[in-house]
């Protein structure tokens, strides 16, 4: 019986844990419109924790390399995050489960005009036990059939008002892949139907005393494979970003973000780097 709920349980784990920054890919959208030629840029952040939407993934620090392509509003790039630790996945308290380190793989295209960006995502997860094993489908990287795929497309719409309205909104629907309908037990599973996940979130920056502020409040309308079963919210807090003078031409951007999931009664405190 304990062998069947640890198999369960990582089935389930498999199904939610294709999950990306899109934070990152909006920022880079809105800082490339002007941008007359062809630039490439890359980066990393470093996170205490990578939390996204209100969920915690892979329960350690990790390191959130990024690498893109820019041209007057429109972005093409690849984006990852590489846990420097293991997790377990506790199933009861006699049972928990190596889950390995937790690794994300993302290629995504943006494209800009004035206030609104149109995004396009392609989530990937490898085994997180052994990134090279490829004998599931799930885990062959150019494996698309939707039934069998571990990719997930996604779909959305930002807007960024300008600074006499700033008042940021984020809508995103997955639209094919790794997104299933539940079962006759309930459960998630490999059909052919889409489940269609969809998160909506509203923001409002200010800036007090050099520090910028981020105030957010999101989740998803109707239960998915994604947020959970129910509507509800899933990511309410506050992001605080600043630039600490490090030389006289170099300063370091540091952020500190206060995350509750209220649909699911969590709470953190997140810290990270950017380079």
């Amino acid at each position: 019986m304990k062998k069947l709920v640890v198999l369960f349980s990582i089935f389930l784990l498999s199904l939610h844990c294709l999950y990306a920054q899109d934070e990152v890919v909006q920022k880079e959208a809105e800082e490339s419109v002007n941008d007359k030629s062809v630039t490439l840029n890359f980066g990393a952040d470093v996170m205490s924790r990578y939390i996204w939407r209100g969920i915690d993934f892979g329960n350690s620090p990790a390191i959130q390399p990024s690498l893109f392509l820019s041209w007057r509003g429109l972005n093409v790039g690849a984006w990852g995050s590489y846990s420097f630790a293991p997790h377990r996945l506790q199933i009861n308290d006699s049972v928990s489960v190596n889950m390995g380190n937790y690794t994300e793989m993302d290629m995504y295209i943006s494209y800009t005009y004035k206030w609104f960006t149109l995004m396009v995502f392609d989530y990937f997860v490898p085994n997180s036990i052994d990134p090279n094993y490829t004998g599931n489908e799930h885990y062959q990287y150019f494996n698309y059939n939707n039934k069998t795929t571990g990719h997930t497309f996604e779909i959305s719409l930002a807007f960024a008002g300008p600074q006499a309205f700033p008042i940021k909104f984020y809508a995103g629907t997955l639209v094919y892949g790794d997104d299933k309908a539940k079962d006759s037990l309930g459960a998630y599973s490999n059909t052919s139907k889409n489940n269609f996940s969809t998160y909506l979130e509203l923001a409002y920056p200010v800036t007090f005393h050099k520090i910028d502020l981020n105030f957010f409040v999101g989740g998803t309308p109707f239960g998915g494979s994604w947020y959970g079963p129910k509507a509800g919210f899933t990511n309410v807090g506050i992001t605080a970003k600043r630039a600490i003078p490090i030389t006289k031409n170099y300063s370091l951007p540091v952020q500190a973000s206060l995350i509750t999931n209220p649909a699911a009664s969590k709470v953190f405190l997140v810290f990270g780097i950017s380079f």
